[in-house]
């Protein structure tokens, strides 16, 4: 049983930061792999971000690899996704997603989502 509920969205010029937070609950956080994932309307769910269970390891779509940061603090039960120089193109719900064992891009291998958080990025 896992809860994650994400927050930090909102609306941002083009060139803006924001920074998203996933809280989790519910079981031990330092033994799930945690990614981000985004949907824009009528798009199927697009995979971000993805950190393992120690922080040790991140990977990143090429879409979004320079510009955004996955990070986490087990101590806080926390993943973040820092996003910097955003684009109109990120607008989407970003929805963060826990991995009990063999998820990595894939959004149907993540065991535990959130409801999302709205990215929205103006020109």
């Amino acid at each position: 049983q896992v809860q994650l509920v994400e927050s930090g969205g909102g609306l941002v010029q083009a060139g803006g930061s924001l920074r998203l937070s996933c809280a989790a609950s519910g079981r031990t956080f330092s033994s799930y792999a945690m990614g981000w994932f985004r949907q824009a309307p009528g798009k199927e769910r697009e995979f971000v971000a993805h950190i393992n269970w120690s922080g040790g390891y991140t990977y990143y779509s090429d879409s979004v690899k320079g510009r955004f940061t996955i990070s986490r603090d087990n101590a806080k039960n926390t993943v973040y996704l820092q996003m910097n120089s955003l684009k109109p193109e990120d607008t989407a719900v970003y929805f963060c997603a826990a991995d009990r064992g063999g998820a990595y891009s894939e959004a149907w291998k993540y065991d535990y989502w959130g409801q999302g958080t709205q990215v929205t990025v103006s020109s």
